[in-house]
């Protein structure tokens, strides 16, 4: 039971989290500082809790540190996808580039991201050293040395690119994608990680009750999902299903700029009452709950 229950709420969480993030980053921008700002709070939260509970070596801990992780993580996710924390390059890839200038030109893209997050990992380090439950850290590390491996992939050329998670403000970084049937990346990338998951479960298999079944097994969890995304970037399954209510807030948003630049239109081809509808409407646009 318990390894059930340790699977179940790593795949519920990594879902519900994904989604959530989706959905967030797909609201007007308008609401991105205040997104930020809260999330911002939870994460300093979630530092706090992982320090905390890092030295709690029972079941309870194990799922406090992943959770605590996960939020972390979920700042990254959300500070580069509203476009806070990137890179110093905004462009697309230059025309013609190729090898080594365009891999440069893409790290470009995500430097400052990638910066913040080895910074964080060693406050990790430092917040958990010699804690006896170190599932905080080890969950972090899983999640950013994946998602480095699925974008080398995506870089080198993989059949399904993923394209639609990404939100218009970061459509300029498709350009640095490649679509092609296999890269030699990938059956390494995929081999690796599946040998890495299977030392992960015999550890949760291997553990004595309590914080190291619980711990492992939602490492294991983890781990499985992220071969599964790695699977995801070949194979013809429509992925963005999963998330199909996270991204309900972009097309929310391109209905509501729809509705707007028609009231616009309206006001500058139309006559004196049109305009006087157009002016009335006009709060609605930009209430707080649009």
């Amino acid at each position: 039971m318990d390894y059930v229950l340790a699977v179940v709420f790593a795949l519920f969480l990594w879902w519900f989290s994904t989604g959530a993030v989706l959905y967030l980053v797909g609201l007007p921008k308008r609401t991105h500082g205040w997104t930020m700002a809260i999330a911002s709070g939870l994460a300093i939260l979630a530092l706090i809790g992982l320090s905390v509970s890092s030295a709690d070596a029972t079941t309870l801990g194990a799922y406090c540190g992943f959770t605590c992780a996960l939020v972390v993580w979920g700042w990254h996710e959300m500070s580069f996808l509203t476009g806070m924390v990137t890179g110093p390059r905004t462009e697309p890839c230059p025309a013609g580039s190729k090898g080594w200038p365009r891999f440069a030109y893409a790290a470009q893209t995500l430097l400052y991201h990638e910066v913040a997050i080895l910074l964080t990992a060693g406050l990790l380090v430092f917040l958990t050293w010699g804690a006896p439950n170190q599932f905080a850290l080890w969950t972090f590390l899983v999640l950013w040395v994946m998602r480095l491996s699925a974008n080398l992939n995506v870089f080198l050329g993989v059949p399904n690119l993923t394209e639609e998670f990404l939100p218009d403000n970061l459509a300029f970084l498709k350009s640095y994608f490649k679509k092609r049937p296999m890269n030699l990346l990938f059956p390494v990338s995929v081999t690796v990680s599946t040998v890495v998951t299977w030392v992960l479960w015999e550890k949760a298999a291997a553990g004595t009750p309590g914080g190291e079944i619980a711990g492992f097994t939602m490492l294991t969890a983890l781990m499985a999902l992220a071969v599964l995304e790695h699977w995801f970037l070949v194979l013809p399954v429509p992925v963005a299903t999963l998330w199909r209510w996270g991204l309900l807030s972009r097309a929310a948003d391109t209905h509501d700029s729809t509705t707007r630049n028609d009231h616009e239109g309206l006001a500058h081809t139309s006559p004196v009452w049109a305009k006087a509808v157009v002016k009335r409407d006009a709060p609605l646009l930009t209430s707080p709950g649009r």
